[in-house]
């Protein structure tokens, strides 16, 4: 198979699950990257055979490791693919064929949406239906925002987009969604701590509500089933989350 002048970095941790697809569905890359988080499970024996540089480093948050990991890929353009996400055939192909042009376009990166899957089905409402990502981006001119969820790319070039869509496997199971939720509500806290004032029933309340509603009525999320309410709902949960993280944050309190 013919390798291209890109570099694929794949943040991981504990992600023997997903590994070696995700790697295999950027073998066309000339360099891969494995930037392991340290961990516990047999990820970094069963990645072995598909990457070609491995990076170790305490986790931090998502956008410090990735941050960390960029400067050292050989290739000026990266393509930052998570472990729980897969490079399809026609976008792969989509990449090859834009290398041509990639220097004299003018774009310093690539938004490409997302196809989620949730609870074995596809996803198309619920909020998700327009998920987007820079995920191909020039080394040189692009890096993370500095905030420990949900952080995105940040550039003073233009944009581009692509026509194909990255596969995204939210759901491991149940009980994994629930605990990567609490997880992801004290790392926002830390961030929201910076630009929220006090907690009063309108960020316990109102806005987890708001989350619910806009989710499973306004983005349409009922025409998803059970799995369109299960979103919704966990959106809500997600939201009361942050804002009990941050007063106990503020607290001191675990």
């Amino acid at each position: 198979m013919p390798k291209y002048p890109i570099t694929a970095i794949i943040p991981a941790y504990n992600e023997a699950h997903n590994i070696v697809e995700v790697l295999k569905s950027v073998s066309f890359c000339n360099e891969v990257i494995l930037v392991d988080s340290n961990s516990t499970d047999n990820t970094v024996e069963l990645a072995q055979p598909y990457f070609d540089k491995l990076l170790s480093r305490e986790y931090i948050h998502s956008a410090s490791q990735k941050n960390w990991a960029i400067p050292q890929a050989t290739n000026e353009w990266i393509l930052l693919v998570d472990a729980d996400e897969r490079v399809t055939p026609a976008l792969k192909e989509e990449i090859i064929n834009l290398l041509p042009n990639l220097e004299t376009n003018g774009h310093t990166g690539y938004w490409m949406g997302r196809r989620n899957f949730f609870m074995g089905k596809q996803v198309r409402y619920s909020g998700w239906k327009n998920d987007k990502v820079i995920r191909l981006f020039q080394k040189s001119k692009c890096k993370y925002v500095d905030k420990h969820v949900h952080s995105e790319i940040e550039t003073n070039g233009s944009l581009g987009w692509l026509d194909n869509k990255l596969l995204h496997y939210k759901y491991v199971n149940i009980d994994h969604h629930v605990n990567k939720l609490q997880r992801y509500a004290s790392l926002q806290a830390r961030d929201f701590d910076k630009k929220v004032g006090k907690i009063t029933l309108f960020h316990v309340v109102v806005k987890p509500f708001w989350g619910f509603f806009k989710h499973y009525i306004i983005q349409l999320g009922f025409l998803d089933g059970f799995v369109g309410f299960t979103i919704a709902y966990l959106r809500s949960y997600g939201i009361f989350m942050r804002y009990v993280k941050l007063w106990l944050l503020r607290r001191g309190i675990n």
